[in-house]
């Protein structure tokens, strides 16, 4: 079933009083909404005794939760040390993806730096295919990793990079960040087909069961000639890209991903007019 839900919270949450991640699950339950995906950003600091306070007040309220690894991940930077700080920012991020009981974890593959683009590509695949293998050695094979359509053209994520990179094995998810792929595209999605062109081309490489219950990232974004420039809200006007013919490819193509809203500040409130506008297509 297709679920919606914010990244983080709103300012609406701090402005009723509310502080904890706890609360948020009940914030996301009252609003109609179905996931909420709590960042590990900045780094993965939380106690393991808070974590599982976290996963009972989500389980209570029968919301999902998904988390965001750190930023600072990089599979290609050129020195093994950094690689190996890669590889424990997300088993940190699995650790606590597990004691909330979800089993979805998004991470940025990587930065291009000073290499060309197919040795930063080519690198940042082989330490994908170390990271799967410490996936399995800690048991966690069980859960989704879904490398993040990104959206400075300095990053390595365009989205044939994503699928090729998720082609490595079946714990690779795509996540893809439509605000992120129209930034990087200069405003490429704006019609049904513009949509349909690119879950079709997933389809075609990784079969449409994988790609069923894929994982999105979706916020109007401004954008310059390098790509992404800042997240906005669903009040903007001048940049996109729109949702309404997402959700109608969506539709027309039988997919039902995990959709979490990255907007500025109204992530609960856009996640709600998303599936405001998914169940009026």
């Amino acid at each position: 079933m297709i679920k919606f839900g914010p990244s983080g919270n709103s300012q609406s949450f701090y402005d009723q009083g509310y502080k904890h991640t706890e609360q948020a699950a009940k914030y996301c339950k009252d609003l109609g909404l179905d996931c909420f995906e709590y960042s590990f950003g900045r780094g993965v600091n939380m106690s393991e005794g808070k974590a599982i306070t976290i996963c009972e007040a989500f389980k209570e309220q029968d919301i999902e939760i998904s988390v965001h690894a750190p930023y600072f991940i990089n599979f290609a930077n050129p020195s093994d040390e950094a690689a190996q700080k890669s590889y424990g920012y997300v088993l940190d991020s699995a650790k606590y993806l597990r004691l909330f009981g979800g089993n979805r974890l998004v991470f940025h593959p990587a930065a291009q730096g000073k290499a060309t683009r197919e040795a930063a590509v080519a690198l940042c695949a082989e330490r994908m295919k170390v990271l799967r293998d410490y996936v399995y050695l800690n048991g966690y094979e069980d859960m989704y990793f879904c490398p993040e359509v990104m959206g400075k053209l300095a990053q390595i994520g365009d989205l044939k990079e994503i699928v090729e990179l998720c082609k490595i094995d079946k714990i690779y998810l795509p996540a893809v960040d439509f605000g992120h792929l129209n930034s990087r595209e200069q405003g490429s999605l704006k019609t049904v087909s513009d949509y349909k062109e690119r879950l079709e081309y997933m389809i075609a490489e990784l079969g449409y069961e994988r790609v069923k219950h894929f994982h999105v990232h979706f916020s109007k974004i401004m954008y310059g000639a390098k790509g992404e420039i800042k997240h906005l809200t669903f009040a903007d006007t001048e940049y996109g890209p729109e949702f309404e013919p997402l959700a109608a490819a969506l539709k027309e193509l039988k997919l039902e991903p995990y959709i979490v809203s990255e907007s500025d500040g109204t992530q609960a409130e856009d996640a709600v007019a998303m599936k405001q506008l998914y169940n009026k297509v």
